[in-house]
This record gives C-alpha cells, sequence and structure tokens, in this order.
C-alpha cells in the first residue's frame, strides 16, 4: 500500500498557490504570513477583520461571500458588504445588553443563515464563538456550556425548548437566549434574533482585539472526565488563512464548498474564516448528505475546491462512479478530505469519478489548522496524510516513562505523531484545565495522541489513535461521556463504550452494559436502552448496538479497560492482562 503514487503530470499545476514543496517550505516565515493580513492599529488582530471588513476597504464588498441553499433548493446570497453589516448588526446587539469583550457567545443552530452574522458578530464585538453540533442531546450541550460559562445562546426555537429550556435555570452565567424560527410568542426568557437585529444599526466599529485575545473555544471529547474546551486565540487567523491557500489552494474568485457542520472546528475554521479572509464565495447547503443533491450542487454552482469527510467520500463510492459522470464537474481543481484517514482505494477513486485524486490531509481540534497536507502540486501516496505545511515541524517520537521523549528518526516506525510548538491556530490552553494541558507536551514537542509512520520521502501514514477515542462520520465521541448517560438509567449498573469498525461511517458506537439487580437482559430493554441514550446524546453520538454482560473487565483501580472490550469484540489479541481485576467471563 505505501508503494502506491498518483503522479501529477509536469506543468499541470504551475498555477499552484505551492508550486515547489521543497522551495515553499525553505521560503516560507510565519512573519510574513502575518504579512499578508492587514492587522489593526496598534499591533491588534480580529478574525472578523480579516474575513470580512479588509474586503469591503480594498472595494471588494460587491463580490459575493455566501450562498446559502435551502432544503427546498432556494438560496439566498450575501455579498461581503451584506455579510459585513449583518456581522455588525448582531455584534450591536451584544453591545446593547452589555455583553463585552471575552464574554462566551455559544450557538446551537445547524447550518442556519444566521450563524455566519453570530460568529463574525461575536468575533467583531470582542467575544468569544463557540459552536455546539445541532444533533447533540440536553446532557451534552448543557456539559459544555458549563465549562464555558456561557454568557449568550443563539439557537432556534425549537432547539430550545427540546434541549434546553428543561435545565436553563441550572446555569447562573446564561443571560440572553436569541432565537431564530421564532413564533408568534416566543418563551419567556428569549429574544427573537431577527427583531433584534433588525432594529440595529449596520455599522459597528471593531473592538480592538490583540493577537492573544481568545477568539473561539472548540469542544473536544477526551477518553475519560469531561469534554475539553480548546482555546484559541484572534492570532489563528493567521494559520486559517495561510493554510487555506497552501493546502487547499484557495484564490480570490474560488467557489469553495466545506460540507462540515459548523459546530464542528472544521465547518468554522475552513467553513467559514478561510475561505472568507482568501475572499472565496462559499457554498452552504442546509440539506442533509444525499448523493444526487450534492453532485447537483457541485455542478449548478460550479465548485472549483471541494473539503469533504471520508465518510461521505464512502458514501459517494457506495453510489457508484456512473451517477457522478452524469454531471459537469469539470470546474472541480481540488478535491481534499479531513476528519479522519481517507482508505487509498477512495482516494483512488477520486480519479475513476473526477479525473483528480482526493487529497487526504490531517489536523486536529487543538491544532486549529491543517498540519500535514497532500498538496495539489505534488504526487500523492493513496493513504498517506501528506507531508507538514510550510512553518509546521512535525516528527515522529517515542515516550519514556522517565517523562523525556525520543525522536524516531528510522523510517515506516511506529510512534506518536508530534509537532513542534509555535505556529499561530495552536490552543493556547483547555478551558479552565492547566493540568490536562500541560500534559499535552514534553521534551519540546506537542505530543498529538495520534500514532504514525514517516516513510523516507517525509510522508506520514496514519496508524491509530494512541486512546479510546471513537471517530464516527468524522465526529470525535469520547465514551465516558456515552457511559454516563446510559448509567442514568436505573437498569445499568455499569457500562463500557468502544469503537467498531463500519465501512462507511468509519466506526460506530457500541456498548456493553452490566444491569443493575432486579434487571434482566432483553430485547425489550436494550431498545429502551437505545432510546435513553439518543434521547441523552443525540443520534450522533449514542450506541448504535448494546450487548448484555454480567461483569465488565476491570483493572484493579476499577477502570474499564476498553481495550479488552474491543480485543474481544473484534476477536483482536487481548494484550497485557496483569492489571485486570478477576472477572466472571
Amino acid at each position: 500500500m505505501h508503494g502506491r503514487r498518483i503522479r501529477k503530470p509536469p506543468g499541470e499545476c504551475q498555477d499552484a498557490n505551492l508550486v515547489d514543496y521543497e522551495e515553499g517550505v525553505h521560503k516560507f516565515s510565519w512573519a510574513e504570513a502575518h504579512a499578508l493580513l492587514d492587522g489593526l492599529p496598534g499591533g491588534g488582530l480580529n478574525i472578523t477583520h480579516e474575513a470580512i471588513d479588509r474586503h469591503i476597504a480594498g472595494g471588494r464588498g460587491e463580490r459575493r461571500a455566501l450562498r446559502w441553499i435551502g432544503r427546498d433548493d432556494q438560496f439566498r446570497d450575501w455579498t461581503y458588504a451584506a455579510l459585513g453589516a449583518a456581522a455588525n448588526r448582531f455584534a450591536y446587539v451584544l453591545a446593547s445588553r452589555g455583553v463585552s469583550k471575552g464574554d462566551h457567545v455559544f450557538t446551537l443552530l445547524g447550518r442556519a443563515p444566521e450563524l455566519y452574522a453570530v460568529l463574525l458578530g461575536t468575533l467583531k464585538s470582542g467575544g468569544v464563538f463557540s459552536p455546539l453540533f445541532s444533533a447533540f442531546g440536553p446532557e451534552p450541550i448543557k456539559a459544555r456550556m458549563t465549562i464555558g460559562e456561557a454568557r449568550v445562546l443563539v439557537t432556534s426555537e425549537a432547539f430550545y425548548r427540546r434541549k434546553v429550556e428543561p435545565w436553563r435555570k441550572e446555569l447562573a452565567a446564561l443571560e440572553h437566549v436569541f432565537l431564530t424560527e421564532c413564533s408568534g410568542s416566543p418563551p419567556e426568557g428569549t429574544i427573537d434574533l431577527a427583531a433584534a437585529m433588525e432594529s440595529s444599526p449596520a455599522m459597528f466599529e471593531t473592538v480592538w482585539t490583540a493577537p492573544e485575545d481568545i477568539a473561539l473555544v472548540h469542544f473536544t471529547s477526551g477518553t475519560t472526565g469531561r469534554p475539553k474546551g480548546a482555546v484559541h486565540v484572534h492570532e489563528a487567523v493567521v494559520s486559517h488563512h495561510v493554510t487555506g491557500r497552501l493546502a487547499l489552494d484557495l484564490k480570490p474568485d474560488d467557489t469553495f464548498w466545506c460540507t462540515a457542520d459548523p459546530g464542528w472546528v472544521t465547518g468554522v475554521s475552513y467553513g467559514v474564516i478561510s475561505p472568507l479572509t482568501n475572499g472565496c464565495s462559499l457554498i452552504v447547503d442546509q440539506a442533509e448528505f444525499d448523493v444526487e443533491r450534492w453532485y447537483r450542487i457541485l455542478e449548478r454552482e460550479r465548485v472549483t475546491v471541494w473539503y469533504t469527510a471520508p465518510t461521505a467520500i464512502r458514501m459517494l463510492m457506495k453510489a457508484g462512479v456512473e451517477i457522478a459522470r452524469r454531471f459537469d464537474l469539470s470546474r472541480l481543481r481540488l478535491i481534499a478530505s479531513v476528519g479522519e484517514p481517507l482508505n487509498p482505494e477512495a482516494v483512488a477513486w477520486g480519479v475513476e469519478a473526477f479525473g483528480k485524486p482526493i487529497h487526504d490531509n490531517w489536523w486536529q481540534t487543538e491544532t486549529g489548522g491543517i498540519m500535514i497536507s497532500n498538496f495539489r502540486s505534488m504526487d500523492v501516496k493513496p493513504g498517506s496524510m501528506g507531508r507538514p505545511l510550510p512553518g509546521v515541524a512535525a516528527g515522529i517520537v517515542e515516550r519514556h516513562g522517565d517523562g523525556s521523549v525520543r525522536e524516531i528518526e528510522t523510517p515506516m516506525t511506529k510512534g506518536e505523531l508530534a509537532l513542534r510548538p509555535g505556529w499561530p491556530s495552536m490552543m493556547r490552553g483547555y478551558l479552565h484545565e492547566e493540568e490536562r494541558y500541560r500534559k499535552c507536551f514534553a521534551g519540546g514537542w506537542y505530543l498529538t495522541g495520534d500514532l504514525a509512520m514517516r516513510d523516507d520521502e517525509g510522508y506520514y501514514w496514519f496508524v491509530g489513535r494512541a486512546d479510546d477515542v471513537i471517530k464516527s462520520a468524522g465526529h470525535l465521541i469520547g465514551p465516558f461521556e456515552v457511559e454516563s448517560a446510559l448509567m442514568e438509567h436505573p437498569a445499568v449498573a455499569e457500562a463500557g463504550v468502544i469503537g467498531v469498525p463500519e465501512p462507511t461511517m468509519g466506526e460506530v458506537v457500541k456498548a456493553f452494559v452490566a444491569l443493575r439487580n432486579g434487571f434482566e437482559p432483553s430485547e425489550a430493554l436494550r431498545k429502551e436502552l437505545l432510546g435513553h441514550a439518543r434521547q441523552r446524546l443525540g443520534p450522533a453520538v449514542a450506541p448504535k448496538d448494546i450487548a448484555f454482560r454480567q461483569n465488565l473487565p476491570k483493572t484493579r483501580s476499577g477502570k474499564i479497560m476498553r481495550r479488552l472490550l474491543k480485543a474481544r469484540e473484534l476477536g483482536l489479541p487481548e494484550g497485557d492482562l496483569s492489571t485486570l481485576e478477576s472477572e466472571e467471563r
């Protein structure tokens, strides 16, 4: 597998933003990347100024910034000037209610048109923006808003009534709730967002923010404990901008479609910020995945750069190349994928279906932007993540028991993927968890928790997670969160959760449950528990299957051994059992 290569014909990519990788790495500097943006007077930096205002000031305000396509196929367009005015109105809505610099604004919206004004307006006002995935159930929403000390929430009336209203009074910091799709009589203690913005002026002076001021908090799940709030600052826009140029080859006249939900980091960093700083026109589709609809959008909107996920690509593969060939996709210059490793067959399938390979890349919520990529001008090795971005120093390392870290130089030797700190979008902390943050660094490296290999040409190859986080359809799911929700049911004594391989989703969540005394396993109870978890967590996070066990394998300290559950489920070697307490099998 590692020897395969899809070569780029000589001269085919001479118009690429990065034509020669080695030269690009040699000449790159973060200082020059900073200089591509305007900044604010006195050394300030603000993401919304770079994404919107500098284009308007440069005479590009009448160019289309965003086309939003509704489920009914009707669309709405915003120019940069119109999107800027909407952001100004929301910034005024916040300021007029006493929401000030550093206050946290959460959204629970999905791909709603209001999200873009809220995101940009929050950052322009000096606020901190934090998106929530719209398929989350009440418990994950409450947990994240508690950690993030949410002062403002923007959501739809339907989401509010179903997912927030029952527990809202438990969040003392939550002062303002703005609702979209409002009925004639919104719930008590909420504000009609459309009415509030309509009565606000379209002008708002950007609140001065320093490069190190907090701009974004993105939540990601760990294997134990509560969700982690990765903190990103306004300087992250430097990475967003330049990685969009180099890894995604974005140009000012591009029509760009990132299919990621804006509740996740990809949907913000590359669904909004990077394409706008690069002057592109965004495509946003409200509807869920549909093969023919997606191809129709690619053709009709003349999309030039398309950023999607392995799950979607595998679903397109299932539908066959014949459907793809019915549409004129000749405008597509680059197809890229992120969220989990893209299997080699999918990379090569791109050549068959679109006449070009699909370019995988790698990054994390914590890195804030693309770190390793298959560049447009570079030969693609199917199954590889590619090579590090200019300005990013990567390595394969080995941790030692004394806390030291040794870099592994031998090609194709498995180790932990590590990065030298210092790129602008690197997280500056986990919210309220300094010790958890410090553990991510050792020996001058940021340790990613991902296992990988590097070949003799500097291409990186993903091996697997070093921990138990489940990746399903591009979403990171923490087992602890699922187990906790299951244990809220009166029948459940213990729960252990693993990811089980699934061809389309990558992994699906499977739970193993030990019942309390007085309860017996049954199909009716299994369905009840599945329904309970789905209601508490939402369909994206809840388990797809539940199996009953008399006892779950645990360490002597009482920690459930998920790796052992997984090994037994998949018929893999059980490994070291020295810490296993005695158990009934």
